[in-house]
């Protein structure tokens, strides 16, 4: 029985080749735009570093310079990126990338800079979905609160005074919103805690690459 007897078989034995075909070509367009898009994102994460970073602070490559911390006081139990700038081989600063978990409508996930001192480099608001107008002034782009954290550290403010005024605390909430600000300045606080109790893990240098 050829395929041109039976419609249905025809239809389908078409439907197999298109599929096919398909597949073939996504697979193509894919494996050809992967390495820009990964090019892409590799090239925003470093502005986001620059601009709490400056570059003319270190002299190697952060994105290289990396390694994962698993901690709970970086409010995940997933792996958490630490970026490390260096000068001359000398610790400068380290990128974190912890995760706020209380947000009022989810987790935010922060990037924040610790100098060698345990100063903060700054602080920027990565991805979140608070509520516009009332949770979103953590976003740079909709007000300077996030830029206040530059210059502190856990002796200033003094570690109890790190929390909203509402709580006794020393950082503004906003307007018909405190849980949003509540929980990046508690996801910042414990991030230098963990930075102070683990600044060697942090700057440990890179093994040695194998020699194939």
């Amino acid at each position: 029985m050829s395929l041109t007897s039976n419609p249905v078989i025809a239809a389908a034995f078409l439907l197999g080749v298109f599929s096919i075909a398909g597949t073939g070509l996504v697979s193509t367009v894919f494996h050809h735009t992967e390495p820009l898009i990964e090019a892409n994102e590799r090239a925003t994460l470093l502005h986001s570093i620059e601009v709490l970073v400056p570059p003319d602070s270190f002299d190697n490559d952060p994105l290289t310079d990396t390694i994962e911390v698993t901690a709970p006081l970086l409010g995940t139990r997933q792996p958490v990126p630490v970026y490390r700038a260096r000068k001359a081989g000398k610790p400068v600063t380290a990128v974190l990338s912890p995760i706020a978990p209380d947000g009022y409508n989810g987790a935010i996930r922060l990037l924040v800079a610790v100098h060698y001192d345990g100063s903060l480099a700054g602080v920027r608001v990565l991805s979140h979905k608070e509520t516009p107008g009332l949770g979103d002034p953590i976003d740079e782009h909709k007000s300077d609160w996030i830029q206040r954290f530059a210059g502190l550290s856990l002796q200033n403010p003094p570690e109890p005074r790190w929390g909203v005024k509402k709580d006794g605390g020393d950082f503004d909430q906003f307007t018909g919103a405190t849980i949003t600000p509540r929980a990046v300045v508690q996801a910042v606080r414990k991030t230098l805690q963990f930075f102070r109790d683990n600044r060697d893990l942090v700057f440990a240098p890179l093994p040695p690459k194998e020699i194939p």
